[in-house]
């Protein structure tokens, strides 16, 4: 049965006040037909790869990558709050096919995710409740981080298993591009900020208010071209997306985690994100991307994109079958 994939950037700002109506039209558009390639692909299954915030996993635990048999929306900046609808015994499976594949993933029976999973299932598939889904998570904020060759070892490994379910899977990868918004630090956190990435903990209502108009303001200073976050990167974001459009996965293999950091940003290792949804589908041959969208969006502090891809020879298949 046939994978489809949709990779999407993240931002909660999309939903929080502050960006200019032509952005969040643009963007909203592009979003709108990965939302439309997701209905014709009408998935049984949705798999995603997504980073944390610091929101489910914290420095009392760390893993590289987590795969999630029951998970729970923490509900930031208005995003879905509760259970996600996972099915324990195809995540227990997968995780089990993944170990035999030699790739190390921990698992999770009371994963929590934030908007980096939920917001792309809201938006593609208008809600996050919307179709069973697995959620993996991929570490690519809190270093050390691992190379980024083994999310794409990662990706190739649950692609083998999703392509021998019977069921038509959605691979959606969410994160990046170049972007380095104000998350804390292991390296310079202090007080509140360093003891919440230590050890976690629900945070209150009035904390996560406080949070939200944190990041507004770092925004607001992001776009008027102040602040000290680093700036976006177009042409890496570029070059990234050029990599992936063609399928040479390859090229990331020596990409080094300090060189991303100094070119794109901090948080630019949400890329690797993509990389393992990718890998998940070149596992199974080509493949083609269709909807491609790319803007640099400093009001969102992230260079945004957008990609949807299929199979080539389930795009052979339907122009054949065309009269």
């Amino acid at each position: 049965m046939p994978l489809a994939l949709c990779c999407v950037s993240h931002s909660p700002l999309l939903d929080l006040p502050g960006p200019d109506r032509e952005l969040l039209d643009d963007i909203g558009a592009a979003l709108d037909r990965a939302a439309e390639f997701v209905r014709e692909f009408d998935p049984d299954l949705v798999v995603t790869f997504s980073p944390d915030h610091y929101n489910g996993f914290f420095y009392k635990l760390m893993p590289p990558f987590c795969i999630g048999a029951a998970a729970s929306g923490v509900g930031d900046y208005g995003t879905h709050s509760g259970p996600l609808d996972v099915p324990a015994d195809l995540a227990r499976d997968l995780v089990e096919s993944v170990l035999d594949a030699g790739v190390d993933v921990a698992m999770s029976m009371t994963m929590e995710v934030d908007h980096g999973t939920v917001q792309p299932l809201q938006r593609l598939l208008g809600a996050a409740t919307a179709r069973p889904v697995i959620p993996i998570f991929v570490n690519s904020v809190a270093v050390p981080l691992g190379p980024l060759r083994r999310a794409a070892a990662l990706g190739a490994a649950v692609g083998d298993y999703l392509a021998g379910l019977g069921k038509r899977v959605l691979v959606v990868g969410s994160g990046g591009l170049s972007h380095d918004p104000p998350v804390p630090a292991l390296a310079t956190a202090t007080g509140p900020a360093r003891e919440r990435i230590l050890h976690g903990g629900t945070m209150s209502a009035q904390q996560r208010a406080a949070r939200q108009e944190q990041v507004i303001a770092a925004a607001r200073e992001f776009a008027s071209g102040s602040g000290q976050l680093r700036s976006l990167n177009p042409d890496w974001d570029r070059r990234v997306l050029a990599a992936l459009d063609d399928g040479r996965l390859d090229e990331f293999e020596d990409w080094s985690n300090p060189w991303i950091t100094e070119v794109a940003g901090n948080s630019a290792h949400e890329v690797r994100t993509w990389v393992a949804a990718f890998g998940a589908l070149a596992s199974q041959g080509r493949y083609r991307t269709t909807v491609r969208y790319y803007r640099p969006a400093p009001a969102l502090i992230a260079g945004f994109a957008v990609r949807t891809a299929l199979p080539q020879r389930d795009l052979d298949s339907t122009s054949r079958r065309q009269p």
